[in-house]
């Protein structure tokens, strides 16, 4: 893994290290690795990333997801630069103060690149714990994860706190995983209150998710008479903030999709347009939701688009748009129409 290259004084780099940690919070290894190469070539020093301008940043994050985590780096990279000499802070009181870092990333920063005596407590180590333990709390709960803390505090090796954190990680990653775990190549299984009660898939106990909500999402591709179409930023401290969209909204009960197309274009934008055909229908899943958005072509037809201040507008071509940071769906929407752009008859309204 790339980010466990030693320099020539045998420690990890933690800029690397910290960068690392807060991708892998919610993307597979696999799939961080080429996110990590990509942006730590754009952006290889902390100072690099202090000052870069955001849109860089989340052009170079765009398709990992979980965007409040690239902003949040970029805030403690200006945070780093200027209150610690572009170090990452090597104390639990101070890099807990940086933007966006939790207890979890502060111990795994600190203890990999620092070897400070802190415990990690991830997924991965919460379904060890509790398989050996036979934990029947519910693991999503904050009391079991405080119980479950204080066990992998105990457990902790702290003359070599960052090799047992990684390997307690891999252990739950490679062998202990959620389903049909490799008890068998396990070197904890002869201490296994799981295994030996042949329930390991028992556990971790967790209780069930409330059902996800789902919208319709209606969304303009305003295009105007040379072919550029509308788009604008999100504001910085929304979902999704700083990445660019297409214009539109959730439907209102009733409320055909045509009808939310051009209603939610008039009140972002204050300006009515003729809504024509549907061209693109695009499920997406987020954490704690899901969307279908539905895209139609759009002219203008009365109005000068106006922005808030935190959000402004651009006329892009289509072929330019890859300049431009989006969330996935409005990305797949974008392919849609390069597609149509290479069959400009079908663009014809």
């Amino acid at each position: 893994m790339p980010w466990r290259e030693v320099g020539p004084d045998g420690r990890r780099d933690p800029y690397r290290v910290w960068l690392a940690e807060v991708m892998l919070q919610q993307t597979r290894v696999d799939q961080a690795r080429p996110y990590f190469e990509r942006f730590t070539a754009a952006f290889p020093t902390v100072e690099a990333l202090a000052e870069a301008e955001l849109d860089a940043v989340l052009k170079n994050w765009e398709g990992l997801g979980y965007y409040s985590r690239a902003r949040n780096l970029h805030r403690a990279a200006k945070a780093i630069v200027a209150d610690h000499d572009g170090q990452v802070p090597d104390t639990e009181e101070a890099i807990l103060a940086l933007p966006g870092v939790g207890a979890y990333t502060a111990a795994a920063v600190l203890s990999l690149a620092y070897d400070r005596p802190l415990a990690v407590l991830d997924g991965n180590v919460i379904r060890v714990l509790a398989r050996v333990f036979a934990v029947e709390a519910d693991t999503r709960q904050g009391a079991t994860r405080r119980a479950l803390q204080a066990v992998a505090d105990d457990l902790l090796d702290t003359e070599r706190p960052g090799l047992f954190n990684e390997a307690i990680m891999e252990l739950g990653a490679t062998l202990c995983t959620p389903r049909n775990p490799a008890c068998g190549r396990c070197p904890l299984r002869s201490d296994c209150a799981a295994f030996a009660q042949g329930q390991t898939e028992h556990y971790p106990v967790v209780s069930k998710k409330k059902p996800t909500p789902h919208y319709e999402i209606a969304v303009g591709v305003i295009e105007d008479d040379q072919g550029r179409v509308l788009i604008q930023q999100r504001p910085e401290d929304a979902m999704l903030g700083g990445l660019w969209e297409f214009p539109g909204g959730k439907q209102e009960a009733e409320e055909p999709l045509a009808e939310t197309c051009r209603r939610e274009v008039h009140e972002e934008l204050g300006i009515d347009v003729n809504v024509g055909e549907e061209i693109a229908r695009i499920p997406h899943a987020y954490s704690h939701f899901s969307i279908t958005m539905h895209a139609f072509l759009c002219r203008l037809r009365e109005g000068k688009p106006k922005h808030h201040a935190d959000q402004p507008l651009a006329w892009v071509g289509i072929d330019d748009l890859d300049r431009y940071a989006f969330p996935r769906a409005n990305r797949r929407l974008i392919e849609i129409l390069i597609d149509r752009r290479r069959q400009p008859t079908l663009f014809q309204h």
